[in-house]
């Protein structure tokens, strides 16, 4: 048995030469006593890539439509800048731009290049103005007027809306390659309307042509009313969607996770004029929800 055993060593021994190192021939050699086994090593894990992310952007560009131009904030019919979620001054609103950079370096460090009245299909010309000024952080809050037609016949489709907005980024990364981007979800309409429609004032401005794809005949309850507002519901959730999908392929975006949709407004922080946009404590919350996300680390 033993002549064998050193046979079967001998061929293994052979076999094993000139391979791999590890091989070993027959059974495990004995260690001498005395002697401590070897310790495996335990493969270090690989570092994880920092971020990218900073927290304590120097400057801020804001691009968007009328919340952002904080529109019937302060005055009936008016563009309100400096009550503006994201480069306001009052101190009343402490808008991202003061939270971020305070008021002396807001002054100098940040532009509010929105539009009232914009829509997704303007953004690739405001993305360009942004990235002009050489931003660390760039605001982006559009999309509530693609879905806020006169009829859900009129809103932007969502196709289009997805190539807008890519079409946007590109445009920022063009000439501003490593600023960031916040992307704010679009507001729920739907809550706007139920929070405005107990308001007699309300219904009485809305009949105006506020918002007529989900606002018109606000009293109404019916079927076809309540089917009308719901394709305007849908149709904001899918915009959001693409905000989301498509800020989630740059690294140096952030979607803000549907904070704003999410945000139930109360009537003390709709415009007392238009009973749609934000007032000036509307806008202090949406300057809230976007410090929250940009500094969370």
């Amino acid at each position: 048995m033993r002549g064998r055993r050193r046979i079967r060593t001998a061929v293994a021994a052979l076999l094993c030469a000139g391979a791999l190192a590890g091989c070993t021939a027959g059974e495990p050699a004995e260690r001498a006593p005395g002697t401590a086994a070897t310790p495996k090593r335990t493969p270090k894990p690989a570092p994880s890539p920092s971020s990218l992310w900073d927290v304590s952007p120097a400057s801020v560009a804001a691009v968007g439509d009328s919340v952002t131009r904080a529109f019937d904030a302060c005055a009936i019919l008016a563009d309100c800048p400096e009550s503006s979620w994201a480069t306001g001054t009052d101190t009343a609103v402490n808008s991202l731009a003061l939270r971020l950079l305070g008021p002396e370096k807001a002054a100098t460090r940040s532009w509010n290049l929105a539009r009232s009245g914009a829509r997704m299909a303007e953004l690739p010309e405001q993305m360009a103005a942004a990235a002009a000024e050489r931003p660390e952080l760039v605001t982006v809050m559009m999309g509530a007027n693609d879905a806020c037609r006169a009829t859900p016949r009129l809103m932007t489709p969502v196709a289009d809306f997805r190539t807008q907005f890519e079409t946007a980024l590109a445009r920022l990364r063009k000439d501003a390659p490593k600023a960031q981007v916040y992307v704010a979800s679009v507001p729920s309409l739907m809550h706007l309307w139920s929070t405005g429609r107990v308001l007699p004032m309300g219904l009485e401005v809305w009949k105006l042509g506020v918002c007529g794809a989900m606002l018109a005949d606000a009293a109404d309850l019916g079927a076809s009313a309540e089917r009308r507002r719901a394709e305007v519901q849908d149709r904001v959730v899918a915009y959001n969607r693409v905000l989301s999908e498509v800020c989630a392929k740059d690294e140096r975006c952030r979607y803000d996770g549907g904070a704003v949709f999410g945000f139930r407004f109360d009537s003390a922080q709709l415009s007392p004029w238009d009973f749609f946009h934000p007032s000036r404590e509307g806008q202090a919350r949406l300057a809230e929800l976007a410090y929250r996300r940009i500094t969370a680390e």
